[in-house]
């Protein structure tokens, strides 16, 4: 088994959740609690010299400050999590929020223990969990560059060959002698994926950390990460970005519960991810505006998918239209915009994309304020199964991005056998390839005097 890079068995891990406080645990009943206990004890009062050591209530006695914590205070983040990651694979790790992924990957990168079981790590390992893991605040981006090589056990000389590289990739050439702590979220997450990216770690492990780039910025980590796998590293990569995962990773290990739920082909396990509703997301706000993707004239507020009816809807038939709305706020009027989706399906090809073509709209400078703009498509215009809409909105002149977010939501489209000719497939029965899925209009001709001839 020497070509192993990773071996999980039966890994577990159990968090205690602070218990809670008694419900009269406020501090008029705390001072009660006090009072009754000196006069209470054994039904004569007690020593005025302080509380005593032991205090025995009877059930409708006030109760004590807190509740003993009990087994149903604990939860199991993983349970029992088993599996093999061979040298040179790239896996994605996939699951809804709380199945436990991130708790994996702080295992596997030594940063957190396990309750039980045991994860070996065959090679030099670097992660990049959260922003600004493995950073000293106090330190510039030149010395945490260096710092985090000798944590990986590189030499001097090895991380003086990477540091242009490093440098070059992050885009922080004029701020590399700053301090890290004056570093914006977006120059520190560069910095960070560089040098867990180029220190030429045997194995990188990946958290959803990509999110808080731009869009330019996550596809140029995506075609890092695809070059270090090709270059023999072996990648542990989670995501909520199911494009981006089929595009990687040829293997995909789905968690929920804290359990495995499936291991397999990528595709296979994100189309299962999918079809069992553990990924669809028909609607997503982002109501903290400080957490909301934008700029500095918009930012995104909501992005949802309707019916013809206006329903917020999950999945919707093959041949009925559907609309998709982004909900965004200006901040600074006078700017024309071009708001945009992009739509993706679930092995990551980009079907299409559509922008605001209404002239007239488009050369009106906006006020501020909230504004809703919603996209229509066609039924019999997609093919079935799973499709993901990223969304974004620029300036116009000069062209500058506001807020781009990939996959933002999706939707499944459902299809099935129709005799009365309303949708592509019709009546038949076998697989039909393709992205997209029209219902065209066919003619036919018949040549009456051959016909006669034969």
């Amino acid at each position: 088994m020497s070509d192993l890079a990773i071996r999980v068995e039966n890994l577990s891990k159990q968090y205690t959740i602070v218990a809670a406080r008694s419900r009269h645990d406020t501090l008029r009943d705390q001072i009660m609690y006090g009072l009754k206990s000196m006069f209470h004890r054994n039904g004569h009062p007690s020593s005025v010299s302080g509380l005593p050591s032991s205090v025995s209530h009877p059930p409708s006695a006030v109760p004590g400050p807190r509740s003993p914590i009990s087994a149903s205070d604990t939860i199991w983040a993983l349970n029992e999590v088993s599996f093999e990651v061979r040298e040179g694979d790239v896996v994605g790790i996939i699951g809804r929020n709380g199945s436990g992924k991130s708790t994996l990957l702080k295992i596997l990168s030594r940063v957190s223990v396990p309750t039980s079981g045991y994860a070996r790590i065959c090679g030099r390992v670097g992660s990049l969990l959260e922003v600004g893991t493995g950073f000293h605040a106090e330190l510039t981006g030149r010395e945490n560059i260096y710092l985090n090589g000798a944590i990986l056990g590189m030499k001097k000389t090895e991380i003086d060959r990477k540091f242009d590289e490093i440098v070059a990739f992050a885009e922080t050439e004029k701020f590399i002698d700053t301090p890290v702590k004056h570093y914006s979220s977006g120059m520190y997450l560069r910095l960070a994926f560089a040098v867990a990216a180029h220190l030429e770690p045997e194995i990188l492990i990946v958290d959803e950390v990509l999110a808080v780039g731009d869009a330019r910025f996550q596809k140029k980590c995506l075609n890092k990460m695809q070059d270090v796998g090709h270059q023999g590293c072996t990648v542990l990569f989670v995501s909520h970005n199911m494009p981006a995962i089929t595009r990687l990773c040829e293997r995909v290990i789905l968690l929920d519960g804290g359990r495995v739920f499936q291991d397999g082909p990528s595709h296979h396990v994100v189309s299962a991810y999918l079809n069992s509703g553990l990924g669809t997301m028909a609607a997503r706000e982002w109501p903290d505006p400080a957490k909301a993707p934008g700029g500095e004239v918009a930012r995104l507020l909501a992005v949802r998918i309707r019916s013809e009816d206006g329903r917020i809807i999950e999945a919707v038939d093959i041949r009925q239209a559907v609309r998709i709305e982004m909900e965004y706020e200006v901040l600074k009027p006078g700017y024309l915009l071009m708001p945009n989706f992009q739509f993706f399906n679930s092995e990551g090809l980009h079907i299409f994309s559509s922008h605001d073509t209404d002239l007239a709209l488009r050369r009106c400078a906006r006020h501020t304020g909230r504004r809703v703009s919603t996209v229509w498509i066609p039924g019999n215009l997609l093919t079935d199964g799973t499709m993901f809409v990223g969304v974004g909105l620029e300036t116009v002149d000069p062209a500058i991005v506001q807020f781009y977010e990939p996959d933002a939501i999706s939707f499944q489209v459902l299809e099935s056998f129709d005799n009365d000719g309303k949708s592509a497939r019709g009546d038949y029965g076998r697989h039909i390839g393709g992205v997209m899925r029209p219902l065209l209009k066919w003619t036919h001709s018949f040549d009456r005097t051959e016909a006669k001839q034969l």
